[in-house]
């Protein structure tokens, strides 16, 4: 983060420098143009001071985050076409800005013009953890100008939604002409640490919590996300993930129980108090008491700071709430926060947060309503050197810390998930870890041989001459940050480049004329095969919607028993006028199993419970409205052959048998089924259910 320049004793803040150097260069006229030409031209570049043609040569990148953009980056400028795909949303930006379809982008004169407050940004989902999983301290509008940097390259397409493995297996990477694939798909599956209780609510995941604020909006005045947390609150791990939840969560809270207060009199005001509570049950009666309050005392703050003409100061309202605290089961000095990244904990300190030390979690405890209220630790005995804890002697000493939420942040597993969907795909390393490196030796023109190296991009995939290699928190020597995740796209991509040698290319004008038409033909066919269009939305009973989408790849693909997730663009969501105020109605992604699907038309059916916000939205889509399909995910259920099968479902459960009971049949089984609803008309689809079975048992 420091450094001395030669012969001077003060440190310099490297990143800053490079920040200023960055936005001197936007805050110029037309600064965005003179940037993205940078971008491209760099004469200091001996190697590449200038993009390279088009050389047919096309590359699918698996993940947009920061070893995904920035391995495109490096790749369009070698004359690659790069089509990127990402299982997370990303919203379409202004076709004018782009120059989408072979069009010419609009310059932009003023960096202002695309500049936006954080707190009014559209959330793009391009960028991965660079979205999702950086505290606001850094500027998210650098995001969306690498978003629209790459965006503009002729060359490069990136489609959100996209689960590889799920819509998109290797296999069709190739059926589709691409040359190459590039695995830079970010970390897998968060650590589970082992203490009792680790089920009960007010505990969750620290990625899914920053998921959950940061792709949905949750922070902003008009979302209608649902993330609730309360105080004080917990984050155990002691990494930069962990430093990230805390601080987000510390600023969070305030806008989480002003919202609360000002929805709740609105609402008071039109039907009344009486009628606002009457459909809480006690316990959230009890947690809209304690927003209530904790808004109404964060209102009066404000009002008091701007009487005086100052910024508010929330923390000692915080700290009197319980405040957040990060525990660890070591010492700061040990931390990864620390040791990667210094100035985040001290900013984080400054901010209030409360970090401790040597404590081991063991058992949360819960209240009357199974919601965390406590989390009992273990303190960590020392070495006699003050080092770090003696082995297998964890003292007696037991602490109880209060908490209403508990969020972990105690790393992540390596990224293997298509070789535990598609064993045998991959060879993974001797902990069975991460994939194995392997490096592309040549031994003849155009030919390569793999073979282990700890220093390889290579996974040991290899297919008539065709590779996949890895990046990012894929590989092990480039996971753990964002800036070794970039590091690897740049050393890595001269290695795609070398498989095939294309830098002497000379082609005709003929074969010019052919690429590009090639290209276009490409990149149709993926918008139509990858995208995701609803066709229509069916209300099968008061509280019960199908919505039918046109998502050839995702319908393909699914298997009875798997599942989707659904949701709407920010960007092309309708917006409501309610009580003077403009209100998009954006969904958060849901979780909704395939009921059927027709393959040969590409139609994909799912079935809705309008439990929450975002379920009942699924009505209001509209037929021909793009939107976010990803999947198919889960395992699929399995099906025997030729036996006895007992179905049993309730209300909606009923919904994700329907593909279950049509594929045992079709298996050759006798299928039972017995169907409970609660009322008679809640009952849906009676003619798929009878015609998918052998019997029916109705309830």
């Amino acid at each position: 983060m420091k450094s001395c320049i030669y012969q001077k004793q003060q440190p310099v803040d490297i990143p800053q420098v490079e920040t200023g150097a960055l936005t001197d260069v936007l805050r110029l006229p037309w600064g965005v143009d003179i940037y993205d030409l940078l971008t491209r031209w760099n004469p200091l570049n001996v190697e590449r001071p200038y993009p390279a043609p088009y050389n047919g040569v096309n590359i699918l990148v698996v993940g947009l985050g920061p070893a995904g953009y920035t391995l495109s980056h490096y790749l369009l400028n070698e004359g690659f076409g790069v089509v990127g795909v990402d299982g997370l949303k990303i919203e379409p930006l202004p076709v004018e800005l782009t120059g989408g379809d072979g069009g010419e982008p609009l310059p932009i004169r003023d960096w202002d013009a695309i500049y936006r407050r954080l707190d009014e940004r559209v959330l793009e989902g391009f960028g991965g953890v660079s979205e999702y999983g950086i505290t606001v301290r850094w500027d998210k509008n650098f995001l969306t100008l690498l978003h629209l940097l790459l965006s503009r390259r002729e060359r490069f397409k990136a489609f959100g939604g996209v689960r590889f493995g799920g819509s998109f297996p290797i296999e069709d990477a190739w059926a589709r002409g691409f040359a190459h694939v590039a695995i830079a798909a970010g970390a897998g599956r968060p650590t589970i640490i082992d203490i009792k209780n680790n089920l009960i609510r007010g505990i969750r995941k620290a990625s899914d919590f920053l998921m959950a604020l940061q792709l949905t909006g949750a922070f902003k005045h008009e979302s209608l996300a649902s993330l609730q947390v309360r105080l004080p609150a917990l984050v155990i791990g002691g990494g930069l993930t962990a430093i990230d939840t805390a601080t987000e969560l510390l600023a969070y809270y305030p806008r989480q129980v002003e919202k609360t207060l000002r929805r709740y009199e609105e609402l008071a005001a039109e039907i009344g108090d009486a009628a606002v509570r009457a459909a809480y049950d006690a316990e959230e009666r009890q947690q809209l008491d304690e927003f209530l309050e904790h808004g109404r005392a964060i209102r009066a703050e404000r009002a008091r700071a701007e009487a005086a003409c100052e910024p508010p100061d929330f923390m000692p309202l915080l700290d009197s709430w319980g405040g957040v605290s990060i525990v660890y089961r070591k010492r700061l000095e040990e931390s990864p926060a620390y040791r990667l990244n210094h100035e985040e904990v001290v900013k984080a300190l400054e901010e209030g947060i409360r970090f401790i030390e040597n404590l081991e979690p063991e058992e949360a405890i819960h209240d009357p309503f199974q919601h965390v209220r406590a989390v009992r630790f273990r303190r960590q005995k020392r070495a006699e050197n003050g080092g770090t804890p003696t082995d297998g002697a964890p003292s007696s000493d037991a602490v109880e810390l209060p908490a209403r939420a508990l969020l972990v942040a105690a790393g992540t597993s390596p990224n293997v998930t298509y070789e535990k969907e598609y064993p045998g795909t991959f060879q993974l390393d001797g902990q069975r870890r991460f994939f194995q490196p392997h490096r592309a030796a040549q031994v003849g023109p155009g030919e390569f041989r793999l073979e282990p190296h700890p220093d390889g991009f290579f996974t040991s995939y290899q297919d008539d001459g065709r590779f996949v290699s890895f990046y990012g928190d894929n590989h092990p020597r480039f996971a753990g940050n964002v800036v070794k995740a970039m590091a690897s796209a740049k050393h890595g991509y001269r290695e795609i480049s070398r498989l095939f040698n294309v830098g002497d290319d000379n082609p005709t004008q003929t074969a010019v004329l052919e690429r590009e038409r090639a290209w276009r033909r490409l990149v149709s066919t993926l918008d139509d095969d990858l995208g995701a269009t609803v066709v229509n939305v069916t209300r099968l009973t008061e509280t019960i919607v199908e919505v039918v989408v046109r998502a050839p790849a995702a319908a393909r693909h699914f298997q009875p028993g798997q599942f989707y997730r659904l949701q709407n663009f920010e960007s092309l969501a309708p917006v409501v006028e309610m009580r003077k105020r403009s209100v998009p109605l954006v969904m958060e992604g849901i979780a909704l199993t395939g009921a059927w699907v027709d393959r040969e038309r590409g139609l994909l059916s799912m079935i809705a419970l309008e439990l929450g916000v975002s379920s009942r939205l699924c009505a209001y889509l509209r037929p021909g409205e793009r939107v976010i399909v990803m999947g198919p995910t889960g395992a699929p259920t399995e099906i025997p052959h030729r036996q006895n099968v007992l179905l049993a479902g309730g209300g909606l459960g009923n919904a994700v048998l329907f593909s279950i009971a049509r594929a045992l049949r079709e298996a050759g089984n006798r299928v039972v089924y017995f169907a409970g609803y609660k009322k008679g008309e809640d009952l849906f689809k009676r003619e798929e259910i009878e015609d998918s079975t052998d019997q029916v048992i109705w309830s």
